[in-house]
């Protein structure tokens, strides 16, 4: 029988890492997109799923904007080394 998805609050999701949640939203939606989860979990395991990646957009847009004040406001190419 399949596990039913973490249901945590909002804020025990917020203190989760960007590599936590991310992992957590792969794994959902393999589960989702397998057809394994009951229809009863699927409105739960979606809700998570949005959950997740708005932290990760969130997570994601704070080191964008550290890195924009890193580098005095101005955006500058990636060069690689």
């Amino acid at each position: 029988m399949p596990k039913a998805p973490a249901t945590s609050s909002p804020a025990a999701t917020e203190t989760l890492s960007y590599e936590t949640a991310m992992a957590e939203l792969e794994a959902l939606v393999a589960r989702l997109e397998s057809g394994d989860m009951p229809l009863e979990q699927l409105l739960s395991g979606y809700q998570r799923g949005a959950e997740l990646l708005q932290l990760c957009r969130s997570k994601l847009q704070a080191v964008e904007d550290q890195i924009k004040v890193l580098d005095d406001g101005a955006l500058k190419a990636w060069k690689a080394q």
